[in-house]
């Protein structure tokens, strides 16, 4: 009996000269062998539709999706014949199903946001035409003609506009509010950091050191550390350092609930970040975390009363899904942060230190800091900063995030909408 790849081959390469009949022929042959091979079916079903034999075609891809669901392609081929029949749910519904088995298809994903563009879900669309164009773009297409295909570029170039008046009006619908009730002149530095975000304007810090990796905030005067004088609420923090520390302890002693600082399941290095001369596996930046991307610890809070109480008098940053980022750090004898810059200088990043030994420090746009256990330190981590321990103690601050102390409270209101906004989107759109 001739194997069924054999047969799939055979009619491969017979769709690819342009003969759809004989490979429709070719995968019907192996089928009556081979009755249930997925790739038979999903080849006679290629041959059905080269053919505008839709209705059939449906048929087989129907009768695949039922048996093997998992089966991505037949789901996305699915939805492109029930598009030629004029199904837009049938076909929306399909290529769903399609770019959830197999989220990076780009193609199957234009069309799906094609199909929703058509059924007037134009928030939904948005969403797949971002992630359509980033994920071709990220695969090196859709940069430009030279790598689009002639019968895309057209289609691409309708989803590019597509999404840049998209993402603007729904960003700035965030903040219209807010806008008409204090006025543009109030809201003038957040509209221009959106319009930084989106491209319609240049987005870079006068300051070279300076360069949030997401968001920048034009007109706050750029400068790595703060005067403590902006931080009415550092004398009570400073002042139950002492009571934060034999919390710190308690932690130490358990030695449970500490995590890596870093995520590297994306495929990045330890030595991107840290480094250790002695040991690059002994390299470790732990935390013990109170809030993370806005989300409380509650056992820890609970755990930690005096540290809970101190930060209950700290006006936090705080945005769902975002901030604060509040946390005991940990810093292995050894172990170097390597330089890197934050996110974003709309948000200040304050440390406590509680055990600093010697030879441990920060530096943030190339001006060193010694920490002074108990005495809280503000700076800009959007300027590039780097931080050691060069000995052979422990070293642990606590880390907190406040807003900018020369932003005004309507900005912050503003700034609040707009990154919830953002982030709301990014997350339906794939984008970490």
């Amino acid at each position: 009996m001739t194997s069924a790849a054999f047969h799939v081959q055979q009619a491969r390469r017979h769709l690819e000269t342009g003969n759809a009949a004989q490979a429709l022929a070719d995968a019907e042959q192996g089928l009556a062998a081979h009755p249930r091979d997925a790739s038979l079916q999903l080849v006679a079903a290629q041959g059905l539709m080269a053919l505008e034999r839709f209705t059939e075609a449906v048929a087989q891809l129907e009768a695949l999706t039922a048996a093997a669901p998992e089966t991505g392609e037949a789901w996305m081929r699915l939805g492109a014949c029930r598009l030629h029949m004029g199904d837009m749910a049938g076909a929306v519904d399909a290529l769903e199903h399609g770019v959830a088995c197999a989220p990076d298809s780009f193609i199957a994903r234009l069309q799906l946001a094609e199909a929703l563009q058509a059924m007037d879900r134009t928030d939904d669309a948005l969403v797949h035409f971002f992630r359509a164009v980033t994920t071709a773009q990220a695969k090196g297409r859709w940069l430009g003609d030279q790598t689009t295909a002639p019968d895309l570029r057209e289609r691409v170039r309708r989803a590019m506009t597509i999404i840049d008046a998209g993402r603007h009006a729904l960003f700035f619908n965030a903040i219209t509010p807010l806008v008409e009730q204090h006025g543009a002149d109030d809201l003038r530095r957040v509209a221009q950091a959106l319009e930084g975000y989106l491209g319609l304007r240049p987005a870079g810090s006068p300051d070279p050191r300076q360069k949030p990796t997401f968001f920048y905030v034009p007109d706050l005067q750029p400068e790595p550390y703060f005067d403590r004088a902006l931080f009415p609420w550092y004398a009570a923090l400073e002042q139950a350092a002492d009571a934060i520390r034999a919390d710190l302890q308690q932690v130490l002693a358990a030695r449970e609930g500490l995590q890596p600082f870093l995520d590297f399941s994306g495929g990045a290095r330890k030595s991107d970040f840290l480094d250790n001369a002695r040991d690059l596996d002994a390299a470790a930046w732990d935390g013990y975390f109170f809030y993370r991307h806005g989300e409380a610890y509650a056992e820890h809070l609970a755990a930690c009363p005096a540290t809970s109480a101190a930060l209950a008098q700290v006006p936090l940053t705080r945005i769902d899904g975002h901030a604060p980022e509040v946390l005991f750090s940990l810093l292995s004898p050894g172990t170097v942060i390597k330089p890197h810059h934050g996110v974003t200088n709309s948000r200040v990043v304050t440390h406590l230190p509680l055990i600093v030994p010697p030879d441990c420090a920060l530096e943030v746009g190339g001006v060193e800091h010694v920490w002074a256990e108990g005495r809280c330190v503000t700076f800009d981590d959007t300027f590039l900063h780097a931080a050691w321990n060069r000995s052979d103690r422990l070293r642990v601050v606590m880390i907190l995030d406040t807003w900018h102390p020369r932003l005004r409270e309507v900005e912050v209101q503003a700034l609040t909408r707009l990154v919830e906004t953002i982030g709301t989107f990014n997350t339906r759109a794939g984008v970490a």
